[in-house]
């Protein structure tokens, strides 16, 4: 008989839904859903400004931080243009470059699970528009530092935009983490791009936000769909701003739970790295195909990538027991089989 699933574990989604004061503000939102929301964000925009402490004309706010990513493309690729990104790596990025009709450039890992930021460079061409950095990394969670950024930054050419995905930064732990807003003046064709989705648990909303140059902001913003952040959203996230300390907190034990995971895995026989994401990444040689079918077999829904890895979203303290007993068993079954 099919184990139904019981956790979801696959999509990186926070476990927790809304706080109830954001559940509040979408309600009463709610109750204005005849009328149309701003025909572009622009409230939303002054106060993720005034959060990030930047100017207003820095900042551009689109459906999701991939919805931010694909007006960026639209407003820098020409058809035939190049866009390099490490694979693995988040799965939109080659569907944003074919949406956009560029070129999508592949580089490989580096064995670690690091981004190669040498090969990154080596794969530009005359084409090549934008380069895209997922930090923390996905699916690895690992970390470029704040010294190997900005090397790799002073070394991308002026008219390549480099895409820098900060979707689980608030993750990250530890003293080699980016400034990143500290560079924009230096690098005005940098875009950090951003996210509600993820520590602050909205993701069914769709808004993300991106930082970057006046210049760059600008022609981003001419792509951005009339009447595309709905009022719901916008509530959720001003409310959720005014919430900050709480959302804290959750990520706060997110993190710690991620630690837990990762330490009960690698006593358990399992090669984990630490990671900077709200996940935990089991990568090959390790058993990960067995791994992915105990994971299923217990009701437990992983990002499954054959023969590569397995990566875990970080899940409530019930949900990360179930993903141990069932990795556990992989390794038990393993060990007897040896012997």
């Amino acid at each position: 008989m099919d184990v139904p699933v019981l956790h979801r574990l696959a999509l990186n989604e926070s476990p927790y839904p809304p706080l109830p004061s954001v559940r509040e503000a979408m309600q009463r939102a709610v109750a204005q859903a005849h009328r149309y929301p701003q025909f572009h964000p622009d409230d939303l925009t002054e106060r993720i400004a005034a959060w990030c402490r930047v100017p207003c004309d820095r900042v551009a706010v689109g459906s999701g931080s991939v919805g931010v990513a694909l007006q960026l493309l639209q407003a820098v690729v020409r058809p035939g243009d190049a866009v390099v990104h490490a694979w693995r790596t988040f799965d939109a990025y080659p569907l944003l470059a074919a949406m956009a009709g560029a070129r999508s450039v592949p580089v490989p890992l580096a064995p670690d699970g690091h981004q190669d930021l040498r090969a990154l460079l080596a794969a530009f061409d005359h084409r090549t528009r934008v380069v895209v950095l997922c930090n923390p990394h996905n699916p690895t969670g690992s970390l470029v530092t704040a010294g190997a950024l900005s090397a790799f930054l002073s070394q991308v050419p002026r008219h390549v935009t480099v895409l820098l995905d900060e979707a689980y930064v608030e993750f990250a732990r530890g003293p080699d983490l980016p400034d990143t807003p500290a560079l924009l003046d230096a690098h005005p064709n940098l875009l950090v791009l951003r996210t509600f989705s993820k520590a602050y648990g909205l993701a069914a909303l769709r808004v993300g936000y991106g930082l970057g140059a006046p210049g760059l902001v600008e022609r981003i913003r001419r792509h951005q769909l009339p009447f595309g952040i709905n009022a719901v959203a916008t509530a959720a996230v001003k409310a959720s701003l005014r919430a900050e300390s709480e959302l804290r907190l959750r990520v706060d034990t997110v993190v710690a739970e991620r630690e837990r995971l990762r330490c009960e895995l690698v006593s358990l026989g399992w090669r984990v790295r630490p990671g900077h994401a709200n996940s935990v990444w089991l990568a090959a040689p390790d058993p990960v195909d067995e791994g992915a079918a105990a994971l299923t077999d217990a009701g437990v829904q992983a990002r499954h990538y054959p023969g590569e890895g397995i990566r875990l979203t970080v899940g409530d303290r019930n949900a990360n027991d179930t993903v141990l007993g069932a990795l556990a068993g992989v390794r038990a079954h393993r060990s007897a089989s040896r012997t």
